[in-house]
Parts: structure tokens; C-alpha cells; sequence
């Protein structure tokens, strides 16, 4: 565990102590002093709610000067070298402390994760020594988040590997993607990898330009970038059963072809990578500019211009705010309206003095994680289940689902006050999390303005410079920006990957209707693994990082397999794949984003979840944790893969 030690002065450790979140504060103060009556009455802090972090845990000020003050003598001690950081505690005792920190109790089974996580102990595949050998090679597709999380783990696995990037440089769709506003709705400090935290983030929910450089340094900073072929697409990849090995063709952007011959292909394409572009009338002869917020014109100056926005989601409502002030007028055109959270810490910066205490003192940071960690992810899940007594199904799912309802709409109706004609245009009528919840970044401040129209009726086709919704209604404008997010269920197009029958992954999947066991694995293709596959999304909140981590450790778990043992081929077992989905199907029969109230991106044509997870965060790091064979076809030094072990 890497332990940030104390450097400032007593003054700027008093300063930053000022800034800093009680319950998070008390955790560091007990573990540093070994004394248990820092977590006890009168100190014991409220429940946190929702995302509100509760920076003074609900305590009287003369206590949180209390507080304040022994962490600053505990802090001098360790500086001046009188006091030494104590050993990690227990998972156990990890969740009790966190469980007074946030004022409810978290169950004893997220104990190792949570340890893990907060970096108490490694992630499972830094603990295990490299492996000798040379097998199995490794193509992965991909330098995202998720491909550059298994080229590290590869690394020090120790087996060969490339990675291909059709980008001049690492961040997928960090890279991509640099709309303005354009930014991530997990909170910093849980949106990065376990083993390579970021102590100083500008933001409590960072932009673009910071999550690119962050990523961007971790693999210049593990000494990735010699492993990665920049500007190359994969074109296919064909498994030939004579010699159990991928044959990848890539092309450059130069137009030079190369056949990569390898044992082990792993897709870290992701969801967010093929613009979705509508297919409306007239689209293609709209005189003015017009593009994808994914492929974003900067040469296109705003300034005066008329601006229409196709879309309502969670991109849009980053990009109108962003926009309002260069454009003459905006127009979004809306066919649904979206849940809104409100977000005390969505639009805040993190003060000087609350980045040293995440960089100079030993655990507020992994303490201050692990709460969102907590707050953010499965805590949420119960709500969104079904309950099959509840009478009002058509508003919401539950008891607990209808409260949401009533404080998001409370909400909403506070912050259009005054323009209450907006009402009836920005209210949802399905369940609250029907779809992706999104944060409050200053949205109806700026659907208030006068030079902002919204349109509640989707586009019908464009005539020229109008756009012609489906009531029939014409709106000129001078540009057009579609927010129309990405095909996230046709994934892996356009790759031509084909297994041992020789059938097209993308036909045997449809358009529309991909499958794999956790997400990973495919029968028909040994040796390929899937990072962000079907059914990993996170819907129910999350830090998708940790998802990928989980993944990472599952397909880590495999090869070390298969290097360890000869192991040639890995391939699922049907009957094991298909019990799986239709497991994945059985709990989503029982969850919001099979409710027939609303239309979602998650859903496919005939109604079946594809994108997204059931499972809360820790049932999948259990499922993720060891992999087990017997779910398998495996195959030992050139044996046919047909021949099971």
C-alpha cells in the first residue's frame, strides 16, 4: 500500500483540516490513533443520504473542532517521525469503520473487496508473481480505460502482448469524445483504477481534458506505450483450428495490411465507440454544419449561430450549458425528458487545501473512496427492483422508488419556479432510474433562459435548414448537433471476428442481441475474452473502472491458466453461457429497465436488456474473482479443442 506521509506545515495542515469531511476525518483519526472512541458517541456521525457527502457528519461545531484538532496533532506526530502509520486493518474491521462513517451498516461480504479497492492490500493479480514463458501471445483491441488495465496486467503477468489503437494516442473514448462540457458523472475519486490513484483531481467530477491526461499518464507512467500500435484498425480476426491461434489482419491509416498471428484475442473496444447517426430525411442535405458530439467540428464557431441539438441525454446536458453562452439560441429537441439528481458536488472544484489532505494525509484518501464507493454504486440496487404488490406501477416500482419520485420531482419543480411552463415538458412520466439517472449540471437554469427553446416531440426530417418534428411543428436553425449517443448494442462492429464454425460474431448476435457468459466469453470462439461485454454496463451507478478491474482479474485469472498448465484453448460451454443469460434475463424480469414505461438504449428490439448488469457491483466481483475451468472446453498442448479435459 502506498501511504501518503505528511510534508506541510503545521499552518497549512491546519488550513487544509478546515476543508475537511468529518466522517472520512474521524476514520483516519481512529486508525492513526489506535483509539476506538473517536467512532463512538458524541463523535458518531449522521447517515449520509443520497450523494451528499455530509461534510460535517451532522456534528456540532465545537465537535468538529475537536476532531479537527487531534488529527492535526496525530498528523505532526507522523510528519516529525514521533508516531508511525499502523499496519492495514482487517477487512473487517475495514466495514465497521466505514459502517459508523456512514451511518448505516454494510454488509460484512463487501469486507475484501472494499480492502482491495481502497488499496488496504493489491488487486488479486498484483499478488501473484509473473509466470516464465512465452504462451500464450496476446492481441488486445483497444486503449481505453479497459485496455490499458489488461496491458498492465499483462505486463506483469509477463506474457507477450500488443495492443492495437485506431487513435494516435491512448483514452478511447476519453479521446474521442471532447464535446464541450463533456465530462463523467462518476465521482474523481472513485473514477480510476485501484493500483494508480490520483490524489490531487481539480474536480469532484472531472472534465475531459483531466481524465484523458489521467489515463494518459498511467500508461506512459507503467511504460505501456512501446506495447501499443497507434493508428491501426483491426479488420478481422479468423480462429484457425489447425493451430489453435488467432489470425488478426490490422490496416494502418497509411493502408498497410499485417496478419498477427497470436493464441489469445481480448476485445477492450467497449460500448461508447460507434456514433449512433440518425436515420431522418434530409439529414444528409442540411446546408449548414452538422455532426456527432462524438466527432466534434471545433473549427465550427458558434457565435451568433442558431443551434439545434437532437437529444436530451446525459451528452446533451452537458453540452446545451456549455454552449448557451456562444449561440444566438439553442434548440433541443427532446422525445422523452430524463430523471434529474441534484448534485451538490457535481459543478465544485476541490480546494488546495482538500487535495493535501489526499496526497499528504496516510488514508483520508482510500477512506474517502470507499464511501463513495458505498454511496455511489450498490446501495441504490434494492430500489430498483419490482415489487409485484406495489399499486402504482405505472409511476414507479416500490415504496422506496416512489420516494425518489417525489424527491426528484420536488426538486425540479423548486429549480423551474418561476417558469412553471416547463413543467409539463421536462416532468418524466415512467419510474425514476427507467433511465440513466443524470446529475444536475446546471440543466434548468439554462432551460429557463429566453434563448433557449425546448421542443418536446421528436424529429420527423430535415428540409433544408428546418427541422420538421413529428407534430409537424418547423424550426430553422443554422446548425445541427446530434446528441444521439452510440450503437452500444451492436457491439464489436464493424470487426469481422469468426470462431471455429466460421458464422460472423456480428451474425451470430444480430444487430441487436449480444451475449456472453459474465460478459467475457462467447461460445464457438476459444481464446477470445470480451472486456465491456453484454451485460456489463453499470445501470444502477458505479465507477465502471472497477468493473473493469473485475474483468481485467477474470481474464488474468484465465491465461495465468493457461500458461501454467499448457493450456491451448479455452472455450465456454454452450449449456454454461446460455444458463447464465438466461439467469441475467430472470433478474432483469425483475428490474427497472424491463418496466414498458419508457425506451432505453439498454434495451434491445424485442425487449431484452443486452447492455447492462443486473448484479450489483459485488455479486459480479465474486463471479469475476477465480475463474473456474469446468465452465470450459479446455485443451492441452495442441490437442483439438473439441476434446474437453
Amino acid at each position: 500500500m502506498n501511504i501518503p506521509m505528511p510534508t506541510a506545515s503545521d499552518d497549512e495542515l491546519r488550513a487544509a483540516l478546515t476543508s475537511a469531511n468529518i466522517p472520512t476525518l474521524l476514520l483516519v483519526v481512529a486508525h492513526l490513533s489506535g483509539d476506538h472512541r473517536w467512532l463512538a458517541d458524541p463523535y458518531r456521525p449522521t447517515r449520509t443520504i443520497a450523494l451528499n457527502d455530509n461534510d460535517t457528519g451532522g456534528l456540532p461545531d465545537e465537535r468538529q473542532a475537536e476532531i479537527r484538532e487531534a488529527a492535526l496533532g496525530l498528523l505532526r506526530e507522523v510528519r516529525d517521525g514521533r508516531r508511525t502509520v499502523p499496519d492495514p486493518l482487517t477487512d473487517e474491521r475495514i466495514v465497521e469503520m466505514l459502517s459508523v462513517s456512514l451511518g448505516e451498516e454494510i454488509p460484512q461480504e463487501y469486507a475484501e473487496a472494499m480492502a482491495e479497492d481502497g488499496g488496504f492490500q493489491r488487486p488479486a493479480w498484483l499478488r501473484t508473481p509473473p509466470i516464465q514463458g512465452d504462451r500464450p501471445r496476446v492481441l488486445v483491441i483497444g486503449a481505453g480505460f479497459s485496455g490499458v488495465c489488461v496491458g498492465i496486467a499483462l505486463q506483469h503477468l509477463g506474457l507477450p502482448f500488443t495492443i492495437i489503437e485506431r487513435n494516435d494516442s491512448v483514452g478511447g473514448t476519453w479521446l474521442e469524445n471532447d464535446y464541450p462540457g463533456a465530462g463523467v458523472d462518476t465521482p474523481s475519486h472513485l473514477y480510476s483504477y485501484s493500483f494508480a490513484p490520483r490524489p490531487e483531481w481539480s474536480r469532484y467530477y472531472p472534465k475531459q481534458p483531466e481524465i484523458l491526461e489521467y489515463l494518459q499518464g498511467v500508461a506512459r507512467d507503467a511504460g505501456l506505450m512501446d506495447s501499443i500500435l497507434f493508428g491501426t484498425d483491426v479488420v478481422s480476426a479468423e480462429w484457425d483450428a489447425t493451430s489453435n491461434t488467432w489470425q488478426v489482419l490490422t490496416r494502418s491509416r497509411d493502408g498497410i495490411e499485417r496478419r498477427h498471428i497470436v493464441d489469445v484475442v481480448v476485445s477492450a473496444v467497449g460500448l461508447f465507440n460507434q456514433p449512433a447517426i440518425p436515420e431522418f430525411p434530409g439529414l444528409d442535405g442540411f446546408p449548414g454544419p452538422a455532426f456527432h458530439t462524438a466527432r466534434w467540428d471545433h473549427s465550427v464557431d458558434l457565435t451568433g449561430k442558431r443551434v439545434g441539438v437532437l437529444g436530451t441525454g446525459a451528452t446533451a446536458m452537458q453540452v446545451v450549458p456549455a454552449i448557451a453562452d456562444d449561440a444566438a439560441e439553442v434548440v433541443v429537441f427532446q422525445r422523452s425528458p430524463q430523471w434529474i439528481a441534484p448534485n451538490a458536488n457535481y459543478l465544485r472544484t476541490v480546494s488546495q487545501n482538500t487535495r493535501l489532505l489526499m496526497s499528504q494525509v496516510p488514508g483520508y484518501r482510500t477512506w474517502y473512496r470507499l464511501r463513495l464507493m458505498w454511496m455511489i454504486q450498490d446501495k441504490l440496487h434494492p430500489a430498483l427492483q419490482k415489487d409485484p404488490d406495489w399499486p402504482h406501477p405505472e409511476r414507479s416500482l416500490n415504496a422506496v422508488n416512489d420516494k425518489h419520485r417525489k424527491f426528484f420531482t420536488e426538486y425540479l419543480d423548486a429549480q423551474i419556479e418561476g417558469a412553471e411552463h416547463l413543467r409539463d415538458v421536462v416532468l418524466p412520466d415512467y419510474p425514476p432510474y427507467g433511465k440513466r439517472i443524470l446529475m444536475d449540471n446546471d440543466w434548468f437554469a439554462t432551460l429557463r433562459r429566453d434563448d433557449i427553446e425546448v421542443v418536446p416531440s421528436g424529429v420527423d426530417r430535415i428540409v433544408d435548414n428546418t427541422v420538421v418534428t413529428t407534430d409537424g411543428q418547423r424550426h430553422e436553425v443554422d446548425v445541427l448537433v446530434l446528441a444521439t449517443g452510440f450503437s452500444t448494442r451492436r457491439m464489436l462492429y464493424p470487426l469481422d471476428i469468426r470462431g471455429r464454425s466460421g458464422v460472423p460474431l456480428r451474425e451470430q448476435w444480430g444487430d441487436d442481441d449480444a451475449r456472453a457468459y459474465l460478459g467475457i466469453s462467447v461460445p464457438d470462439f476459444p481464446n477470445l475474452f470480451l472486456l465491456y461485454g453484454p451485460n456489463t454496463n453499470l445501470g444502477h451507478g458505479g465507477s465502471a473502472i472497477m468493473h473493469a478491474e473485475c474483468q481485467t482479474n477474470y481474464v488474468v485469472g484465465l491465461l495465468r491458466r493457461m500458461a501454467e498448465h499448457e493450456i491451448d484453448t479455452l472455450e465456454v460451454r454452450h449449456e454454461i453461457c446460455d444458463e447464465y443469460n438466461a439467469r441475467v434475463d430472470a433478474a432483469h424480469e425483475r428490474m427497472i429497465w424491463t418496466h414498458p414505461g419508457m425506451t432505453t438504449y439498454y434495451r434491445n428490439a424485442a425487449g431484452r436488456v443486452v447492455t447492462t448488469t443486473p448484479w450489483r457491483v459485488i455479486d459480479y466481483w465474486f463471479m469475476t474473482r477465480t475463474p473456474d475451468l469446468d465452465a470450459y472446453h479446455v485443451a492441452h498442448a495442441r490437442q483439438s479443442a473439441t476434446q474437453s479435459s
